[in-house]
């Protein structure tokens, strides 16, 4: 039997872990006001623990300096999307215009289907 070399490319595959796993305390945090914590934990969603830490895992670059880096650029990416006040819908009520034509778009299919069983009766 004979032993098979490893391809010199691939000698320092897998090795070395440069993943990074950022952890920020949301639910202890005093430098978010209250309703920003809210959002960032109904945002967070699976990345935030029973404890109210949140976890963001990056590992898309080889060094794990930029792994930090980009972990950090993302937590700073969902704390503005959390601190940004959501739009408040108003309420609004169809026009008369669009009653209208959907009431005639419903007496035209009804009538269609009136012509049909009048067909099948026959």
């Amino acid at each position: 039997m004979e032993a098979r070399s490893v391809p010199d490319f691939l000698q320092g595959v897998n090795k070395v872990s440069s993943a990074v796993q950022l952890r920020y305390d949301v639910a202890h945090s005093n430098a978010l006001p209250e309703e920003v914590r809210q959002r960032l934990v109904r945002q967070a969603g699976r990345r935030m623990t029973a404890e109210g830490v949140l976890v963001i895992e990056a590992r898309q670059f080889r060094t794990q300096e930029q792994n930090r880096q980009a972990a950090i650029e993302r937590l700073v990416g969902l704390i503005r999307r959390a601190s940004e006040k959501p739009k408040l819908r108003k309420t609004t009520h169809p026009s008369l215009a669009s009653q209208q034509r959907r009431l005639e778009k419903k007496r035209r299919r009804s009538q269609v289907k009136r012509m049909r069983r009048l067909r099948l009766e026959e």
